[in-house]
């Protein structure tokens, strides 16, 4: 006899249409936004189940199926950071995620250098009694600690993980033990060469300011041995002789008339005045005054 080809439910039929035109065009036509869509509306179809541990085995596999084609998708049209979301909306609670979805996210967030992201789904999901039955929850629990713990820093957090592992046997934690402790060792590395690269631009800039406070220094020494030169030349000038012109010139101006033959006496008085003043001011420091 021929053997007759599993028949699906009807929902069943629906999401596993759905999720084959989904895989289409997601590989063959790359149209990633499509893709999305009939993946929502496989899961809209399967109804809102509570995840993989009260789900029938094959609405679960199916929805499974359908959100890692819409992960996929997501990730293709750089929409990575809505990945979570969009996932939890058809598992409602981290707990819930199946171990292959959970893994996707984990591996995305990791390779887009947030892990961050999957710090507290991660624990909520390894923490669950019914998840640590699972057989791929010393494969995730691994994953978990390499691509989210310790690129975090989560050092402590990660021992304490790994101690508390049924899963490990004594010679697998001692190796993880001993993977925490080397990353621990490279972290403090990066650290230190961090505040090194630091302290390097502070100290050429000190250098920098040492050099202008120098040159500065210079500039003001020399601006105060060229004043202390001009108040030493301006001691010699002929003070006496610069207030009986500036008297003379009052006299010429204001009481006497320019153009009376009786000033001209006062006014060639004054112009010699000022000569000898003129020659006293712009002439050398070693210059002797002109004398009357």
């Amino acid at each position: 006899m021929r053997s007759e080809p599993l028949a699906w439910p009807p929902v069943s039929a629906q999401a596993a249409s759905l999720l084959e035109e989904a895989a289409d065009l997601l590989v063959l036509h790359r149209d990633f936004a499509a893709a999305v869509e009939r993946c929502e509306a496989g899961c809209d179809s399967l109804g809102p189940g509570t995840g993989s541990n009260s789900s029938p085995e094959s609405s679960a596999e199916l929805k499974c199926s359908l959100c890692v084609v819409g992960i996929q998708a997501l990730a293709e049209m750089n929409r990575w950071r809505e990945v979570l979301s969009w996932v939890l909306q058809y598992y409602h609670v981290p707990e819930h995620l199946p171990p292959k979805v959970l893994e996707l996210c984990i591996l995305l967030y990791s390779k887009v250098r947030e892990p961050q992201v999957m710090l507290e789904v991660g624990s909520s999901w390894l923490r669950d009694q019914s998840n640590k039955s699972l057989p791929e929850y010393g494969s995730l629990l691994e994953l978990y600690l390499l691509h989210v713990l310790l690129p975090l820093g989560r050092f402590e957090g990660a021992e304490e993980l790994v101690r508390g592992c049924d899963v490990f046997d004594s010679e697998q934690q001692l190796a993880f033990l001993g993977t925490i402790c080397e990353s621990r060792c490279q972290w403090t590395q990066r650290e230190e060469m961090h505040s090194a690269a630091e302290e390097q631009p502070d100290a050429a800039a000190e250098t920098v300011l040492g050099a202008l406070s120098q040159k500065l220094l210079t500039l003001l020494t020399l601006l105060r041995r060229a004043l202390r030169s001009m108040s030493s030349h301006f001691y010699l000038l002929p003070y006496k002789k610069m207030l009986l012109a500036t008297f003379l010139l009052y006299l010429v101006v204001v009481r006497l008339d320019p153009a009376s033959p009786t000033s001209l006496p006062f006014i060639y008085k004054l112009v010699q005045l000022f000569r000898q003043a003129w020659a006293a001011v712009f002439s050398p420091v070693h210059r002797p005054p002109i004398q009357d």
